[in-house]
């Protein structure tokens, strides 16, 4: 499995009151790391958006165990925890300064026409994205 990290320093607005981050940030957070893992494994996500292919989001979740606030660098980890051919599930760690587990996720994709929404299976229209994340997923245990 290959887990991408993404460092990212917490901007005063991302933050409430109480120089804790809010809690969609972390949401943000998690698609930098994905696009990172995508940059990271060799992929260009912007060129396939120029082929007319969009990464709809079908669900996202996220876990909070512990606060991050103003000031922190944040760690985001990311790797592919499922995939099938059509759908992609990342999963994801946001560590604090510490090096604490402070929140969990996932987000599930899959690539699609622009135009009419259908999905695509990733193995005809990208065979060398379907042979690596074959490759770097998640081994069931």
């Amino acid at each position: 499995m290959h887990v991408s990290e993404s460092k990212i320093q917490v901007r005063y607005a991302e933050t409430d009151q109480m120089g804790v981050v809010y809690h969609a940030n972390y949401i943000i957070w998690m698609e930098v790391g994905r696009t990172d893992l995508i940059r990271d494994l060799g992929f260009n996500y912007a060129k396939i958006e120029q082929e007319g292919i969009i990464s709809p989001v079908l669900d996202v979740r996220a876990s909070y165990k512990k606060s991050i606030f103003y000031g922190e660098q944040v760690t985001v980890r990311t790797w592919v925890e499922k995939y099938n051919g059509i759908r992609i599930v990342y999963g994801y760690e946001v560590l604090n300064d510490a090096g604490e587990v402070a929140v969990t996720g996932q987000s599930e994709h899959v690539l699609a026409n622009k135009d009419t929404f259908r999905p695509l299976r990733i193995k005809t229209a990208y065979p060398e994205w379907h042979e690596m994340y074959e490759r770097v997923k998640k081994k069931p245990e």
